[in-house]
């Protein structure tokens, strides 16, 4: 599952109108109606929606990591 695929499954199922997470978030709401039928993000708002819904986004230790 990919980060846009978990934030459309966070919209759907959180309970919470697409107004609603738009005013706590910042997100646009209209940004969040093009996201739900089938646009895109701009990367800060991926991460503040992941944050919203209560994921973190960290770089796996390995693979070059010292």
């Amino acid at each position: 599952m990919d980060l846009i695929e978990i934030i459309l499954k966070e919209i759907e199922t959180c309970g919470k109108t697409r107004y609603r997470i738009a005013q706590d978030t910042g997100v646009s709401e209209a940004q969040l109606h093009r996201l739900v039928n089938g646009g895109s993000l701009h990367a800060e708002n991926v991460g503040t929606l992941l944050e919203y819904f209560g994921y973190e986004v960290r770089k796996k230790k390995g693979r070059g990591n010292k």
